[in-house]
């Protein structure tokens, strides 16, 4: 790898372009005047506060692979030319079984044509899912793709925004449903962890809600202070957890498998949400 320490030395940020699927997009972040807001909408606002006049896109799409980001993304990226781009991609084919090895070998000449455009990149590595049940299987496969883009950035000069360390998304708060997107309080510390890394004032504080009290059942004793039920309160937590694990597979792992065998993404047909840069 050839590497071009000059390049990420862009320390004026007056324009940004996101790229990459719908972590990057903003699932699912409720943005109260419609659709989605995200991670990088929030570092955005919080570049825009600092520069008048800057400028943002977003050309991530729910559902995108590595292939059709580097494809698509990517060269309307380098035609903008912005001073900062964000690249976040490779976890959809993760999930379908493709190579990291080779996920890297594509990733790495998306970040040199987006330099040569003049751009600073900031890259983000996996998250770690040994919180989920049946996701937690590709956590070796993450962490060996996070270690190529370690490496990548490295090589370049990028920064880099380490998710796999980040501890708020080890909360399964953090996470929707479907755990894979990311609550409007993981987008936060998301935002939070970039502005970090890029060393611009940090946007709002995020928050993970306090958890909820145990029910008054739980704690009800009999007069000699044993609590009632014991084993069956002993296997509750568990109970639950197969309940969530069932609602899990029935609504979104059922459905993420129909797409995979019919060949549809959940991004067919959608535009960027910012194709064009704008103020914000």
């Amino acid at each position: 790898m050839v590497r071009m320490p000059e390049s990420n030395l862009v320390s004026v940020i007056e324009a940004f372009v996101a790229l990459g699927d719908s972590f990057t997009e903003g699932l699912n972040d409720p943005d109260p005047g419609g659709g989605f807001r995200g991670w990088a909408d929030r570092v955005a606002a919080a570049l825009a506060a600092q520069r008048p006049g800057f400028r943002y896109a977003n050309l991530a799409i729910r559902g995108k692979l590595l292939g059709q980001v580097v494809a698509e993304q990517v060269p309307r990226a380098a035609e903008l030319a912005p001073d900062l781009v964000s690249l976040a991609a490779g976890g959809n084919d993760i999930l379908r079984g493709h190579d990291v090895d080779e996920l890297a070998a594509a990733f790495e000449p998306a970040v040199a044509r987006l330099q040569a455009a003049g751009c600073r990149v900031v890259i983000f590595t996996g998250f770690d899912p040994r919180m989920f049940p049946v996701i937690r299987l590709l956590r070796g496969r993450i962490a060996a793709y996070n270690m190529h883009l370690r490496g990548i950035a490295d090589a370049y000069g990028c920064d880099l925004v380490d998710l796999w360390s980040l501890r708020a998304l080890k909360d399964t708060r953090a996470w929707s449903p479907d755990r894979l997107h990311l609550t409007t309080e993981g987008h936060r510390h998301v935002a939070r962890r970039a502005c970090e890394v890029l060393g611009i004032p940090v946007p709002e504080p995020g928050q993970l809600p306090v958890p909820p009290a145990a029910p008054a059942s739980a704690n009800r004793t009999r007069a000699n202070g044993v609590p009632a039920n014991r084993a069956l309160a002993k296997r509750a937590p568990w109970l639950a957890a197969r309940r969530q694990d069932a609602r899990w597979a029935r609504e979104y792992a059922g459905p993420w498998m129909r797409r995979r065998l019919t060949g549809t993404s959940s991004g067919a047909g959608l535009p960027p949400k910012r194709p064009d840069l704008l103020p914000v």
